[in-house]
């Protein structure tokens, strides 16, 4: 719970900071396709990407023309997909993720490109664990041997995409660094892949 309560006063920072310096503040919403990587000692399972949605508040800091910086905090749902003739078995996560990347804005005849790279960190709110053979399952967040998955993350965010006016049409990909896993599960990975596609609005662009 300390830990919890550590992290939600980063993002009020974090929120304040860009309220503070940023010039620009939008939001944005769209697509993910998840899926989970899940070793067990040198075996992997494959699973199938899982849609789902992103959405929140981002904001951007200009460094100089070229360059700025873009933090965001999202409500970002992940988890994964797995079905098989006469069975289906899936993970629901909640996430509230911070990205915090910079970025490289080119223009081109009014079109604006842009990439952007940088670290993510994230908590986990809710997730459950569903099979078409028996019920609901809520899952436990903790480090001990009982409980499911760990529940701060953190990874890479490469992105990419254009913008148009005040509007901004992007895609990204999360690579979860973070073992999931409890520490007390023995030969045990969990890391997390997102693909997003996002569209977003600047507010005060033109």
């Amino acid at each position: 719970m300390k830990n919890l309560t550590k992290f939600f006063v980063m993002v009020c920072l974090l929120t304040f900071s860009a309220n503070t310096f940023a010039q620009t503040f939008g939001v944005k919403a769209g697509l993910n396709l998840s899926n989970l990587v899940l070793k067990h000692n040198d075996e992997t399972l494959t699973n199938s990407m899982k849609p789902g949605f992103h959405i929140g508040p981002t904001a951007e800091i200009p460094i100089n023309e070229m360059f700025s910086f873009e933090p965001a905090v999202l409500l970002s749902t992940k988890g994964y997909k797995y079905s098989e003739p006469g069975y289906d078995e899936s993970i629901n996560l909640l996430y509230i993720d911070v990205p915090l990347t910079g970025k490289a804005t080119y223009d081109v005849g009014g079109v604006k490109i842009y990439g952007a790279f940088g670290p993510y960190v994230g908590v986990g709110l809710t997730g459950k664990y569903k099979t078409s053979d028996s019920p609901d399952y809520t899952l436990k967040w903790g480090k001990a041997a009982d409980d499911d998955l760990e529940r701060f993350n953190y990874g890479l965010v490469f992105g990419a995409g254009v913008e148009f006016n005040a509007f901004q049409l992007g895609i990204s990909y999360e690579l979860g660094l973070a073992n999931m896993a409890p520490s007390d599960a023995e030969g045990e990975k969990i890391h997390d892949r997102v693909l997003g596609i996002s569209l977003g609005y600047w507010f005060g662009k033109e």
